[in-house]
């Protein structure tokens, strides 16, 4: 099963490893920084250029993180994931 994070990109579900709240999760500076090194690490993908409403964090089948930044609620995409959550 497959999870549409918004525009043309389309992640796998069982490659998910959290979605969270762009808004409440990086009032945390330990957020702020992990989402800065996986920018600087180039392991961060911006679905749109829109405002930010979620990220998602993914792994692949080597264990490599990648964070995708979606315009598209958390609460959105976790609806659109329930059958897995």
């Amino acid at each position: 099963m497959y999870l549409h994070l918004g525009q043309d990109t389309v992640i796998r579900k069982n490659d998910i490893i959290g979605i969270f709240d762009i808004d409440t999760s990086t009032v945390s500076k330990i957020t702020r920084e992990y989402l800065a090194r996986k920018e600087k690490e180039k392991n961060c993908i911006t679905v749109s250029y829109e405002l930010p409403g979620s990220f998602a964090v993914c792994t692949d089948s080597d264990n490599n993180e990648t964070v995708y930044i979606s315009q598209l609620s958390a609460s959105t995409l976790l609806k659109r994931s329930a059958d897995i959550f």
